[in-house]
Protein backbone atom coordinates (compact mmCIF):
# COMPACT_ATOMS: atom_id res chain seq x y z
CA UNK A 1 0.00 0.00 0.00
CA UNK A 2 1.46 2.86 -1.05
CA UNK A 3 0.95 6.02 1.47
CA UNK A 4 2.07 9.25 -0.45
CA UNK A 5 1.49 9.86 -4.40
CA UNK A 6 4.57 12.57 -5.02
CA UNK A 7 4.09 14.71 -1.86
CA UNK A 8 6.98 16.38 -0.01
CA UNK A 9 6.27 15.94 3.96
CA UNK A 10 7.63 17.45 6.40
CA UNK A 11 9.36 16.45 9.41
CA UNK A 12 6.25 15.95 11.94
CA UNK A 13 4.25 14.00 8.84
CA UNK A 14 6.96 11.58 8.58
CA UNK A 15 7.16 10.98 11.94
CA UNK A 16 3.33 10.33 12.74
CA UNK A 17 3.20 8.08 9.91
CA UNK A 18 6.00 6.13 10.89
CA UNK A 19 4.61 5.87 14.66
CA UNK A 20 1.30 5.31 12.80
CA UNK A 21 2.47 2.43 10.81
CA UNK A 22 4.84 0.95 13.82
CA UNK A 23 1.83 0.77 16.34
CA UNK A 24 -0.91 -0.60 13.95
CA UNK A 25 1.08 -2.97 12.07
CA UNK A 26 5.16 -3.33 12.71
CA UNK A 27 5.03 -3.30 16.54
CA UNK A 28 3.86 -6.82 16.61
CA UNK A 29 6.22 -8.24 14.56
CA UNK A 30 9.32 -6.85 15.98
CA UNK A 31 9.31 -6.25 19.87
CA UNK A 32 10.70 -9.28 20.81
CA UNK A 33 13.21 -10.17 23.96
CA UNK A 34 15.65 -10.47 20.69
CA UNK A 35 15.52 -7.67 19.28
CA UNK A 36 15.33 -4.77 22.11
CA UNK A 37 17.92 -2.14 21.55
CA UNK A 38 18.15 -3.14 17.65
CA UNK A 39 16.57 -0.39 15.13
CA UNK A 40 13.44 -0.94 12.95
CA UNK A 41 14.03 1.49 9.95
CA UNK A 42 10.55 2.34 7.97
CA UNK A 43 9.68 3.50 4.89
CA UNK A 44 6.82 5.66 5.56
CA UNK A 45 5.70 5.79 1.87
CA UNK A 46 4.90 2.30 1.43
CA UNK A 47 5.42 0.79 4.65
CA UNK A 48 8.17 -1.63 4.19
CA UNK A 49 10.64 -1.93 7.10
CA UNK A 50 13.74 -3.94 8.56
CA UNK A 51 15.44 -4.49 12.07
CA UNK A 52 19.28 -4.34 12.25
CA UNK A 53 21.21 -3.93 15.14
CA UNK A 54 22.10 -0.09 14.27
CA UNK A 55 19.89 0.47 11.22
CA UNK A 56 22.59 1.44 8.86
CA UNK A 57 22.17 -1.95 6.84
CA UNK A 58 18.70 -1.69 6.49
CA UNK A 59 18.66 2.22 5.76
CA UNK A 60 21.31 1.05 3.11
CA UNK A 61 18.92 -1.54 1.93
CA UNK A 62 15.68 0.78 1.53
CA UNK A 63 17.65 3.10 0.21
CA UNK A 64 19.44 1.10 -3.14
CA UNK A 65 15.93 -0.34 -3.46
CA UNK A 66 13.90 3.14 -3.80
CA UNK A 67 16.76 6.11 -3.72
CA UNK A 68 13.81 8.50 -2.66
CA UNK A 69 12.42 6.84 0.05
CA UNK A 70 11.41 8.42 3.44
CA UNK A 71 12.89 6.47 6.44
CA UNK A 72 12.78 7.14 10.01
CA UNK A 73 14.23 4.77 12.72
CA UNK A 74 12.90 3.50 15.98
CA UNK A 75 15.19 2.28 18.74
CA UNK A 76 12.91 -1.27 19.64
CA UNK A 77 12.07 -0.98 23.45
CA UNK A 78 14.36 2.79 24.94
CA UNK A 79 12.83 5.85 25.29
CA UNK A 80 15.43 7.21 22.74
CA UNK A 81 17.40 6.30 19.61
CA UNK A 82 20.67 6.78 21.00
CA UNK A 83 22.99 8.61 24.10
CA UNK A 84 26.16 10.71 24.31
CA UNK A 85 27.56 10.54 28.00
CA UNK A 86 23.59 9.33 29.62
CA UNK A 87 21.96 6.86 30.06
CA UNK A 88 19.63 4.87 27.99
CA UNK A 89 15.77 4.02 29.83
CA UNK A 90 14.31 0.77 27.83
CA UNK A 91 10.82 2.15 28.26
CA UNK A 92 9.27 2.68 25.01
CA UNK A 93 9.93 3.39 21.11
CA UNK A 94 11.23 7.20 20.15
CA UNK A 95 11.36 7.76 16.86
CA UNK A 96 14.44 9.25 15.03
CA UNK A 97 14.80 10.64 10.99
CA UNK A 98 17.68 8.61 9.44
CA UNK A 99 17.63 9.73 5.86
CA UNK A 100 20.91 11.65 5.98
CA UNK A 101 21.95 8.90 8.30
CA UNK A 102 21.43 6.27 5.55
CA UNK A 103 22.59 8.68 2.62
CA UNK A 104 26.43 8.51 3.72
Amino acid sequence: MRLVANAVLDREEIGRRAKQLYEQTIRSQVETPKNIGKMVIIDVEIGEFGVDATGLETSRRLHAKRPDALLYGIRIGYDVADAIGGVMAAIRAIFCTLRALASN
